[in-house]
């Protein structure tokens, strides 16, 4: 009896856990990679943060709740400061959420002034007469300048004479320069003036327009003969500057050829300064290089770099080192700070000349130690006083009879004194042989 007899229970009113229904088997999940098992472990795979921050796509198609500008145009009254005379005006105006713009015209800033000089009597008469103009003439002049901002062809037009715009042009002008120089107080005051420091010259205006009015009309064969007149003329200076290049460089190399002897000693060092200056010159022409040559313009900065390094291609890498050596020893920049052309062909020389004192003493050294040579030589072969070696030198003999060496010195001096070696023979000369080295017991 149990408790469900008791209680007057069936015995089966709950189903068993054999009656449930089976769950099916979780698949294991594998742990992704990148992730350390202890992460894995605690988050159990589940709730794990993204690696990048994600956006949903909802979000992306919703357009940002921004308020829209409330645009209306309205046709509204305004002034300029262009006039004087406070003329209202209308136009359309483009007001944005109700409220209108403020502030001066758009187009005032566009009405500049010519600050025009006015003269008195007295200036007039001091500074600014002249036999071809009145006074009445040059003070309308003045008053239509003012007027209509030294716009000369609307003032030709106006002026009541008949007066060409080049003479209009150069009264003004030269009226505007004399003031100018005349209220300054010194010269230097007013001499950066475009006025003063560029006078107008109507000679030169009009020679401009007619080439100018030539040029308009001419037709398009015209044209086209004048290109061809251009480019054959470009040919032959072309050709001529190639052919006195290379006259120059035949006539340097030949000069240089005559100017150093056979010894390497140029002889331009007590010569006059005018060929020294010349010979200075035709080593620069000589020394730049042909591709340089067919450009018509370089940096000389970049030419001395090509230049030096013609100048020493016969030279090995030590002797440009001691080259650059010598410069820094006599304080000499290695490239010129201020590369003209007379300071490059200074420096370029002055490379030339170490590198030939280089070359002079790199042949005396080798003179002097086949000198050295010759002499060894000389008394090495002499019969009369022949070389004798540390071996064949007589030496006493000293008996050690307190050691056990004694015997053995005895043997070795009867050994050497004895097997046809004689001592009143003279010695042999040394055949280079590096003496013996000498025991105790010698």
């Amino acid at each position: 009896m149990d408790a469900k007899d008791i209680l007057g229970l069936q015995k089966n009113s709950f189903p068993s856990a054999q009656d449930k229904k089976a769950r099916p088997p979780k698949e294991p999940q594998r742990k992704p990679d990148g992730v350390s098992r202890e992460v894995y472990a605690l988050t159990g795979g589940v709730g794990m943060a993204p690696l990048m921050p994600t956006i949903e796509a909802s979000h992306l198609k919703r357009r940002p709740a921004v308020e829209k500008a409330k645009v209306a145009w309205q046709w509204l009254p305004f002034t300029t400061s262009a006039r004087t005379d406070n003329l209202q005006l209308s136009h359309w105006v483009r007001v944005v959420n109700g409220v209108p713009p403020t502030g001066d015209y758009d187009f005032a800033k566009y009405n500049t002034k010519v600050d025009v000089l006015k003269y008195t009597n007295e200036e007039y008469e001091k500074y600014l007469t002249e036999p071809t103009w009145s006074r009445e003439e040059t003070d309308q002049l003045f008053e239509l300048c003012e007027r209509f901002d030294l716009r000369f062809i609307v003032i030709a037009d106006r002026f009541p004479t008949d007066r060409s715009v080049e003479d209009l042009k150069s009264r003004y002008y030269s009226v505007t320069r004399a003031l100018l120089i005349a209220r300054a107080r010194s010269f230097d005051e007013v001499a950066g003036n475009p006025l003063v420091k560029e006078t107008f010259n109507a000679a030169h205006e009009t020679e401009r327009k007619r080439a100018l009015s030539a040029l308009y009309a001419q037709t398009k064969q015209q044209e086209r003969k004048d290109a061809e007149v251009l480019a054959e003329a470009k040919r032959i200076m072309e050709s001529r500057a190639a052919s006195k290049n290379l006259e120059e460089a035949g006539a340097t190399t030949s000069f240089h050829n005559a100017a150093v002897p056979a010894d390497g000693v140029s002889p331009l060092s007590n010569s006059h300064p005018l060929s020294t200056a010349a010979h200075t010159a035709a080593a620069a022409n000589t020394s730049i290089p042909d591709s340089l040559r067919l450009l018509k313009v370089y940096l000389r900065t970049h030419a001395l770099d090509q230049m030096v390094q013609a100048v020493t291609a016969s030279a090995g890498i030590r002797m440009i080192k001691r080259v650059d050596q010598t410069l820094q020893d006599l304080g000499v920049n290695l490239k010129p700070k201020v590369p003209t052309k007379a300071v490059c062909a200074e420096h370029l020389e002055l490379r030339n000349e170490i590198l030939t004192l280089l070359n002079i003493q790199k042949q005396l050294q080798n003179k002097e130690a086949e000198v050295i040579a010759n002499r060894e030589n000389s008394f090495t072969e002499a019969p009369s006083t022949p070389k004798r070696s540390n071996r064949d030198i007589d030496r006493p003999f000293v008996p050690d009879m307190g050691g056990f060496g004694g015997e053995r010195a005895v043997k070795r001096d009867h050994k050497r004194k004895s097997g046809g070696r004689y001592m009143d023979a003279p010695p042999s000369p040394s055949q280079g042989k590096r003496p013996r080295k000498m025991k105790a017991s010698d």
